[in-house]
C-alpha cells in the first residue's frame, strides 16, 4: 500500500482529511520534538480506532510534513507513491 493509500484509507476510516487530524494533533501538542511517536498512536487508536499501519502514516506527516523520501517515487515496490508529496486536503478534492 502507498504511503497516500494510507493517508486516504485514514480519511475512510475517521470522516476526516489528514489535515484536519494533523490540525488536531498539533493542537493537543503531538508535532512537539519530544513526543514519541507512541503517544500519538495511543491517541489515534483510542479516539479514531486506528492500528499501527494507518497511524504511522499520520505520525510521519505530524512530525515531518507531507514530504516522503523521494526513493519510493515511481519505485516498484509496494510502497509506490507518484509523487513525493502527499495529499492531505481529502480524496474529493486531489488533483487528477
Amino acid at each position: 500500500m502507498s504511503f497516500q493509500a494510507y493517508l486516504d484509507a485514514v480519511e475512510d476510516k475517521t470522516g476526516l482529511t489528514p489535515r484536519q487530524l494533523v490540525e488536531i494533533a498539533q493542537s493537543k501538542g503531538f508535532d512537539e520534538p519530544t513526543v514519541k511517536a507512541g503517544v500519538i498512536l495511543e491517541w489515534l487508536k483510542a479516539d479514531y480506532g486506528l492500528g499501527r499501519g494507518h497511524g504511522m502514516a499520520l505520525v510521519h506527516v505530524i512530525k515531518k510534513g507531507s514530504t516522503i523520501d523521494s526513493k519510493h517515487v515511481g519505485s516498484e515496490g509496494t510502497h509506490r507513491d507518484e509523487t513525493d508529496t502527499l495529499w492531505l486536503d481529502g480524496k474529493a478534492n486531489k488533483p487528477v
